[in-house]
């Protein structure tokens, strides 16, 4: 996205805004799609940005939709995915999570423990319904090049293989549910092609091997995904059209054995990440002990992944900045760039070169289109959600409104308390 555009989007809705470009987002599905068999579908997980307009983009391109809550369920369904297409993933779905989910006759509901499918299975008898459900299983196999393991160790994710071998007789007592088949998810931001395709293929085998000893009728397997992004220095990006290649070879010879088992690849991250980015501008420019800072309106209130937090170690993001006069001289300076919080976390960039700017110049954090502001503590000090804008070439559109001191405020009730004494020493 050029300077011009972004310029256009801060003049109209003023910063902090997210800026996602729309062509970012259609060339990475269209490049995954172009990649990978027919028979293999992409479900789009809202975690990464649940905004109803983005959800509506991927689904006009084909995506299918995983989510994990009743608002992204009810965001899905809103924006125009089919209740077919829609799987509802997570380790503690409530009651009524899994009642709407019923409802509504999705695809399927992961089943993450033995008391949640005995759930689905009784709420399902009292709507007179059939669920399908897939059993998420936690693998005895660990996949090594995960940036955060989520499968092969104790987890709340999922149900134990062992556990599930342990209990075969138990699955066929349950009368108003059908177990297409499994899934798997081993870990995130994964940026190695051959441990996408190593967890691929133990995933398929694992498949294979439950429901034989379980002699359920395999109808669906879904792998997981977790296929990367780089954000900080020597990462580099995945080799998709070698990485779909190598899963095609893979996926073909578990088609061959099982040419009517449906097969399920989930991306978010991926597919949104580097269409985004956080814009903020420059309150204040000073020093302190010999370092440079700039504070921004945005920080960990809006980019807490940015800013580091839940992280070992704080790495930048890529930034980039946008200077108001560009007619100066470019002369470089290394700044710490902050955030307007009242707490020391609040850091966004340490160390980072840039060309030397004014108060009113803007920082530009790159790679920001997943885990943004959902994933963020909006509310801390009642700053708010930022605008949301969509860029699809020359059109911008505002999908998500800035909050409003009103907004934040609305939800809360005032008690006068009629106090009857004071207080005294």
């Amino acid at each position: 996205m050029n300077k011009d555009m972004v310029l256009e989007v801060v003049k109209k809705y003023g910063t902090p805004v997210y800026i996602y470009d729309g062509n970012i987002i259609m060339d990475k599905f269209k490049t995954i799609r172009n990649s990978l068999p027919d028979y293999i579908d992409i479900y789009y997980s809202l975690k990464a940005n649940p905004n109803i307009s983005i959800t509506r983009l991927l689904s006009e391109l084909g995506a299918k939709a995983e989510v994990c809550s009743l608002t992204e369920l009810i965001t899905a369904l809103r924006a125009g995915v089919e209740n077919k297409n829609i799987i509802f993933l997570g380790p503690g779905k409530s009651i009524g999570e899994i009642k709407e989910s019923i409802e509504h006759d999705i695809f399927a509901i992961v089943c993450e423990s033995l008391e949640e499918i005995e759930i689905v299975d009784k709420i399902s008898n009292y709507k007179n319904k059939i669920t399908n459900i897939l059993i998420r299983v936690n693998p005895s196999f660990t996949v090594k090049g995960t940036k955060l393991t989520m499968g092969g160790k104790p987890r709340q994710f999922g149900i134990d293989e062992e556990i599930i071998l342990n209990n075969r007789t138990l699955f066929r007592n349950f009368k108003n549910i059908n177990i297409l088949g499994f899934h798997a998810y081993m870990g995130t931001r994964i940026l190695s092609e051959s441990t996408i395709c190593e967890n691929t293929r133990k995933i398929l085998d694992l498949s294979k091997r439950l429901s034989e000893q379980l002699d359920i009728d395999l109808k669906v397997v879904d792998i997981g995904g977790g296929l990367g992004v780089p954000y900080f220095d020597k990462e580099k990006s995945l080799d998709i059209y070698f990485l779909g290649q190598e899963m095609t070879k893979i996926l073909e010879q578990f088609h061959l054995e099982y040419p009517n088992v449906q097969l399920i690849m989930e991306l978010g991250r991926f597919l949104v990440a580097e269409s985004g980015m956080l814009v903020s501008e420059i309150l204040y420019k000073k020093k302190s002990m010999g370092k440079n800072f700039l504070v921004t309106n945005a920080g960990t209130n809006v980019h807490m992944a940015a800013a580091g937090l839940g992280s070992f170690i704080k790495r930048n993001f890529p930034i980039t900045s946008i200077k108001l006069d560009d007619s100066k001289k470019i002369e470089k300076e290394v700044y710490n760039i902050t955030g307007p919080l009242c707490t020391p976390n609040d850091t966004v960039g340490i160390d980072v070169e840039l060309p030397i700017l004014d108060v009113k110049d803007l920082i530009v954090i790159l790679n920001s289109g997943a885990y943004g502001p959902t994933a963020s503590p909006t509310n801390f000090l009642g700053h708010g959600f930022p605008a949301e804008v969509l860029v699809i070439g020359e059109n911008m559109y505002l999908i998500r409104e800035k909050d409003t001191p009103e907004d934040l405020i609305s939800k809360q009730r005032l008690v006068n308390f009629n106090l009857k004494y004071t207080i005294t020493e």
